[in-house]
């Protein structure tokens, strides 16, 4: 982790400009093409979730923006992000969900055996103490029962909230495709819709090349 010299950051007048808001927060929603990418799950029989919070946290560590956070005033450029995720309770059978916490590991089959296993050996809802003092994560989870067109997150009114939340919703065909509801929420002081833009490039890439 580094501290960005804040006066001469190439970014200062647009983060001034957007950290002045009350609310900086914007979201932006779109569909994502996972034709390849659910095939690929399926003939390696990983968990398409878990692959997928793997696929987003990996391509947002590609992109410094995405790992710019808002601390004590100043801004900071993380070496890594790691996903904190929301997972259902299905032991349980109480149809409520808790929030894992885990460090990405270096390829999708690693994280997958991983996130299966973090999860299943969570017995609390929200371990909090994984996340006290912490903000070098991204914010995921996953409504895998509406095939949403647009969707809000809580938050709390913090003009320094900069950790970013990702989400999706029910795959669907469409023709040849199989598309997935996917939104973006970031913080307008750090991010701009150019960098969500490269995120979605990125990440489709991905998604269509894995193999």
């Amino acid at each position: 982790m580094e501290y960005i010299d804040f006066d001469n950051w190439k970014r200062k007048e647009h983060f001034l400009f957007f950290h002045r808001m009350d609310y900086p927060q914007y979201n932006i929603c779109m569909n994502i093409d996972v034709s390849r990418f659910l095939n690929f799950t399926r003939d390696k029989n990983l968990s398409f979730y878990y692959a997928m919070i793997y696929a987003v946290t990996n391509i947002a560590n590609r992109i410094d923006d995405f790992k710019y956070r808002i601390r004590d005033g100043k801004v900071v450029l993380h070496d890594k992000i790691h996903p904190s995720f929301t997972d259902m309770n299905e032991e349980e059978k109480d149809n409520l969900f808790k929030l894992v916490t885990l460090d990405l590991k270096d390829n999708i089959f690693e994280f997958e055996k991983s996130a299966k296993e973090a999860s299943k050996n969570q017995s609390d809802y929200f371990e909090l103490g994984k996340l006290i003092g912490r903000d070098d994560l991204i914010y995921i989870t996953c409504i895998p029962w509406i095939s949403f067109t647009h969707i809000s997150h809580t938050i709390t009114l913090n003009r320094n909230d900069s950790v970013p939340r990702i989400s999706w919703g029910k795959y669907f065909k469409e023709g040849e495709k199989v598309l997935l509801p996917f939104s973006v929420q970031v913080n307008h002081a750090l991010l701009d819709g150019f960098h969500i833009g490269k995120y979605i490039e990125m990440l489709q890439e991905y998604l269509d090349g894995i193999k």
